[in-house]
């Protein structure tokens, strides 16, 4: 009997493919605060969750929340919710100036940081208008969001984390394991003809299109499409 392509068997949700939230450190969301309020960096720590640091914040009420460190944040800083454009506060985008660079952009009010949330990634504001700001996020798309959507200022930390190769397989093995991510990624080509439409030797695929009516053990490759081919 054949076997689910990985894509299929991922969106299962089995315990193979299955995130380890209860190792990841902590929720990355905002909190609401009609005034103005200001916090302190109490630690700046690791979580096995994401990429960038987190930095422990401690507000002026005595709540402590988690929040994505950026790049230049220190312990002992002071942040601001709803204040002055600085770096770490997290404000709504009508308050931030433009050409200014934000990271965990919500994509509607209330909805927590949607955009720019990986290390080194980061959008721009690039202009305002009565009840929309024009954003350019990190792929390059430029969008128009609501001006009372949240942002925090600054660009993630953890930026040079590729240029300090993994040197040993084992190394790469356990940074994976870690995000539940899937590792060693085998060529289609290479696998056995059980595992996958295109594996074994006895039926190499010459082209890589698939109707959009086939079952999901066939749907790999180019999925009903409306051109291939170099575009000339």
């Amino acid at each position: 009997m054949a076997k689910r392509p990985i894509v299929r068997v991922r969106g299962r949700g089995t315990p193979r493919y299955r995130a380890p939230s209860h190792r990841y450190l902590a929720d990355w969301r905002y909190y609401f605060y009609s005034d103005k309020i200001y916090g302190f960096v109490k630690d700046i720590v690791h979580d096995p969750g994401r990429n960038p640091p987190m930095a422990l914040i401690k507000l002026e009420d005595g709540r402590e929340f988690y929040h994505v460190a950026p790049h230049g944040l220190k312990t002992g800083d002071v942040i601001s919710i709803n204040g002055e454009p600085k770096l770490g506060s997290i404000l709504m985008l009508r308050d931030i100036p433009e050409g200014t660079k934000i990271y965990g952009l919500e994509s509607f009010p209330g909805s927590g940081p949607r955009f720019a949330r990986t290390s080194g990634s980061f959008a721009i504001i690039l202009s305002k208008s009565d009840k929309t700001a024009t954003i350019l996020l990190p792929s390059g798309k430029i969008k128009e969001l609501d001006l009372r959507c949240r942002a925090s200022i600054g660009v993630p930390a953890g930026e040079g984390r590729h240029e300090k190769p993994f040197l040993k397989a084992g190394k790469k093995y356990h940074a994976m394991r870690a995000r539940n991510r899937r590792w060693p990624m085998v060529s289609p080509t290479k696998m056995n003809a059980v595992d996958h439409p295109w594996g074994g030797t006895s039926k190499r695929p010459k082209y890589k299109l698939v109707h959009r009516t086939a079952p999901p053990g066939q749907k790999v490759g180019s999925v009903s499409p409306k051109r291939t081919g170099r575009k000339k």
